[in-house]
């Protein structure tokens, strides 16, 4: 019983001191729609993961989470934005590979890596958890089972916020 309040405390210690601001761009989907990210419906939480079409771990990851997608959206309220951090050299490989995974997510192109940056992500993968306007959660790096963490995390922000 003390583990669970002991977790819950830090949990909201680490959300309250990590909260940081969205920052006001506009990134383009790629379907074409332009999406300003200051002003994304977060009172459901958003997973942002950023990655590349060259980034395998980046890969992994966005698969794994593909293969339990569709059981997680029965469980929790969410939505998912993979961000492509692909500069102009690889950009053009983004649409056929995510058509050849059969990704459901939307996809953003943050070709010239401006959200990116205004986010301080230095490394790929990186997962960012956006809660009521603010990054609540961020993640660095993949390996097998992060992403049973990631639907954990939200499923909290979905009862506890």
């Amino acid at each position: 019983m003390s583990k669970i309040i002991l977790s819950a405390i830090l949990f909201f210690l680490v959300s309250f001191c990590y909260a940081q601001d969205l920052p006001n761009i506009s990134v383009n989907t790629l379907s074409g729609d332009r999406i300003n990210f200051s002003k994304i419906d977060s009172s459901n939480p958003v997973i942002v993961s950023f990655w590349a079409t060259w980034c395998l771990p980046c890969m992994e990851e966005l698969t794994a989470i593909n293969d339990k997608y569709e059981d997680w959206q029965k469980e929790s309220n969410f939505t998912l934005l993979a961000t492509a951090t692909d500069d102009a050299r690889t950009v053009s490989k983004v649409k056929t590979l995510v058509k050849s995974k059969g990704w459901p997510y939307t996809v953003l192109l943050d070709s010239n890596q401006t959200l990116k940056r205004a986010l301080n992500i230095n490394s790929i993968p990186h997962v960012i958890i956006i809660h009521k306007g603010k990054v609540v959660y961020s993640h660095i790096g993949y390996s097998p089972g992060d992403e049973d963490e990631l639907i954990k995390k939200i499923k909290e922000y979905n009862t506890a916020h």
